[in-house]
């Protein structure tokens, strides 16, 4: 089918809330696509991060095609072994104790939500008449972004998301990031969790300092706050360590994580530390089609495929990626961590040079005023030399 077919078709019966790129694609390997004219396309943004080992990986392909030729659902009444082994594989990778499966961030972020809320009200709820429990506020930081749904709209800190869509959900505040002074003042009685992205990915890629991760950590350590850390972006190997959380040496209570974790598929998961290992009980929450068998194989092979020298590898591509950049005219500077990159651009806006380096065969994305990068992790040198070659073209013309 050719593109103005399939343009035609998504325009008449889908409903317009994306403001897609005028192509088409329709097939993909590694870090390379092609529409549905057979123009070929470097792709650093694999699927705002979805896609880890790159279009149709041969051996994630082939995972995911088994089952489905064996069960490809049965509900979360019975076992299944893709999940039992995607589960174990991301729990030994995370140190975290145990976890629960969705099919997106939103959905984990949700569920962090109702764990840290259940947390306090199991172990402060007598400190309260029933009827005047408060102790279940959540702070999370300006330019923030949790997610769509109405509770994680209301957590995400920024304005534009917040239009339309009021009464929001009681019990969220707002801390400034990077600012301790805001923390303190933001933390009150009331806090039952701090709930941070260690990258503020859609925000503008803003990274947090180690020094207020730190305070965040002691703050929650005194005052029995849960931390939960927004890994959704962020995680499974994104930033070169398999968690965004490595790099600062800390350990949340409840981690959210979807995104890569699938390959390509719809996941999401909420990991729980040892303060929350227990919480969620037969009932309190569940998913009809979290677990499900033929996404858990698709995230089973990812995560097989994670190891010290693939960290090795996206550390050392987003240091080169980062040298590239910095050297650039046009660029004011470079955020963010492995291959979850974000550029500054000095005299032009991160809109135009999007349109114009998709027009010469290089998908990219935006995060506020800036360009966002999210390669494929499987990307090669050679590849990252060819997508910053038309890149800083671009920025000269």
């Amino acid at each position: 089918m050719k593109s103005e077919r399939i343009k035609d078709l998504e325009n008449t019966y889908v409903a317009d809330t994306y403001a897609r790129y005028d192509v088409a694609l329709v097939k993909g390997l590694g870090a390379r696509c092609w529409d549905a004219e057979g123009k070929e396309y470097l792709d650093f943004t694999s699927g705002i991060g979805v896609n880890a080992l790159g279009y149709s990986d041969p051996g994630w392909v082939h995972a995911i095609e088994n089952q489905a030729s064996k069960i490809q659902h049965t509900s979360n009444l019975f076992y299944t072994e893709p999940c039992a082994l995607a589960a174990e594989k991301m729990i030994k990778l995370s140190g975290m104790c145990n976890m629960f499966f969705c099919n997106s961030g939103a959905e984990a972020n949700e569920g962090a939500i109702k764990t840290a809320r259940k947390y306090s009200l199991l172990n402060y709820g007598e400190q309260y008449p029933p009827d005047a429990f408060d102790r279940y506020e959540i702070i999370t930081l300006d330019g923030s972004f949790h997610g769509r749904t109405i509770a994680t709209i209301t957590a995400t800190g920024q304005d534009s998301f917040h239009k339309y869509f009021s009464p929001f959900l009681q019990g969220f505040r707002y801390c400034k990031a990077n600012d301790i002074n805001s923390l303190h003042e933001t933390v009150t009685e009331k806090t039952c969790a701090i709930m941070i992205e260690f990258i503020q990915g859609e925000g503008g890629v803003n990274d947090l300092t180690q020094e207020f991760v730190d305070e965040i950590a002691r703050v929650c350590r005194l005052k029995d706050i849960l931390l939960i850390a927004d890994e959704v972006q962020t995680g499974v190997a994104r930033t070169g360590e398999f968690m965004a959380y490595n790099h600062f040496d800390v350990k949340p209570d409840i981690v959210t994580a979807a995104k890569g974790m699938g390959g390509g598929l719809p996941i999401g998961g909420i990991l729980f530390g040892e303060k929350t290992k227990n919480v969620l009980g037969h009932g309190d929450h569940g998913s009809t089609f979290g677990g499900n068998p033929v996404v858990c194989a698709g995230a089973d092979y990812v995560l097989s495929k994670i190891d010290g020298d693939f960290l090795s590898h996206v550390r050392q591509s987003g240091e080169y990626f980062k040298q590239r950049l910095e050297a650039m005219d046009g660029v004011s500077g470079v955020s963010g961590i492995g291959l979850m990159i974000g550029v500054g651009l000095k005299d032009k806006t991160p809109a135009a040079v999007v349109n114009a380096c998709l027009k010469s065969g290089l998908l990219l994305l935006t995060a506020k005023d800036k360009l966002r990068l999210l390669p494929p992790l499987i990307i090669s040198r050679a590849e990252i030399d060819e997508g910053l070659d038309i890149l800083e073209k671009t920025l000269k013309e």
